[in-house]
């Protein structure tokens, strides 16, 4: 439903010019709703939950960004440049377990890694929960996912999987 509305409501807005919007531009509007709703259902058969309209996953979403991400991403900014200043940096790519189980959670880890400066999501193994990052600065050639990206694990299961 939320996927229909919302297609619905794009195309309305993309021919709306200001006035009233004809007849058939609702009809032809519904009509696409309803195709690419279907077609989003048969990609991807139970993906689409209603679970992402819970109030409390935005709050505990938005806790995470003004939070634990906030903070992590201004450390980082002053470690890379700390590093660039001083040259004093062993980049590489490491491979880093996660239990993570949802492609949501996943994709939420993967995203909140790459956006913090030093580290690079280059890929992510689904099926073991597998990430491989590239990271500024190696300390540890199997490092343990805290040392990388702190609490996002923790954060993307309560945020998205619980």
């Amino acid at each position: 439903m939320v996927i229909f509305l919302a297609s619905v409501i794009m195309y309305l807005l993309l021919v709306w010019s200001g006035g009233s919007i004809p007849l058939n531009e609702v009809v032809i509007a519904i009509a696409l709703g309803g195709i690419i709703t279907y077609a989003c259902r048969s990609w991807s058969p139970g993906l689409y939950r209603m679970t992402a309209l819970r109030p409390d996953r935005w709050f505990k979403l938005l806790a995470f960004i003004f939070g634990p991400f906030l903070w992590g991403m201004t450390k980082a900014n002053f470690d890379v440049a700390y590093r660039v200043i001083t040259g004093k940096i062993n980049p590489g790519i490491v491979r880093v377990q996660t239990s993570l189980k949802n492609v949501y959670a996943m994709t939420m880890l993967a995203n909140s890694i790459t956006l913090t400066p030093g580290t690079l999501t280059v890929e992510v193994d689904q099926e073991s929960g597998t990430y491989y990052i590239h990271w500024i600065n190696i300390k540890n050639v199997e490092p343990s996912g805290k040392d990388i990206y702190g609490s996002f694990e923790d954060w993307a299961k309560k945020v998205v999987e619980e």
